[in-house]
């Protein structure tokens, strides 16, 4: 499945967002890992959150691809 983001489009069809066609508990789950990222990187106030976040985002590929194979 390839990831269909935010299109600002939102509709309020009860499974599916007619805008991106995510479904809702997608959209829940992507904004509660959103809010974490953001209040772990204003807990920590460090000055090059970029650096972080691509950071994990290597890492959170990198695990994906290895439990894939499992």
């Amino acid at each position: 499945m390839k990831f269909s983001p935010c299109t600002g489009d939102c509709t309020s069809n009860k499974k599916r967002c007619g805008g991106c066609g995510r479904s809702r508990d997608e959209i829940t789950e992507t904004q509660l890992i959103t809010k974490q990222l953001v209040e772990h990187l204003v807990k920590y106030n460090y000055s090059d959150p970029e650096n972080f976040l691509e950071n994990v985002t290597k890492k959170a590929i990198k695990r994906s691809k290895n439990a894939e194979k499992k």
